[in-house]
């Protein structure tokens, strides 16, 4: 950039005075240090805004680098599972084909046993929420100050409103 020493900006400041004066030189450098400081946010700004859209080229490679390796899985593991459908059923052919001779119905219970295990059904516990609420005596929310019973917004204002008092005639 510009090379500036103190010499040089001695005389700069000692042109500055001669021409412009001593009376608006402050405010003319006051402007000019306003203005270099915009001219610094701004090259700050764009310098800002070019590393992101550096960084969001990098991330969108990154993804698509990554959606192709989830794609190869994906068929790697289609492909596996067909082989292992394909193989399932020359098995199960077989033992359907031995079992025809022993009885057909017992073969079709083994395979089902096999195939999916018995679990339990699944049953909420059902908890009352209001239970833990009462689980505490009376006695001790009264002298803790818990409020037991509750008003509404409408209720509580209605409660302590001033009453209009009655102007004499």
């Amino acid at each position: 950039m510009i090379d500036l020493g103190i010499s040089k900006l001695a005389l700069i400041g000692v042109v500055a005075l001669v021409v412009i004066g001593p009376e608006k030189l402050p405010r003319v450098a006051r402007t000019v240090g306003a203005l270099l400081g915009k001219a610094q946010r701004y090259v700050a700004d764009v310098k800002a805004e070019v590393s992101r859209s550096i960084e969001l080229e990098e991330l969108k490679k990154m993804k698509e680098s990554v959606e192709g390796a989830a794609r190869d899985v994906e068929s790697s593991v289609n492909s596996a599972t067909t082989d292992f459908e394909k193989s399932w059923s020359e098995v199960t052919a077989g033992l359907e084909s031995a079992g025809d001779s022993d009885g057909s119905a017992r073969s079709a219970d083994a395979l089902g046993a096999i195939g999916s295990p018995a679990y339990p059904e699944y049953k909420h516990p059902r908890k009352n929420w209001r239970v833990k609420q009462k689980a505490m005596p009376q006695w001790f929310k009264a002298r803790a100050g818990i409020r037991t019973r509750t008003q509404s917004g409408a209720a509580r204002v209605a409660r302590f409103r001033p009453r209009p008092s009655k102007a004499p005639r």
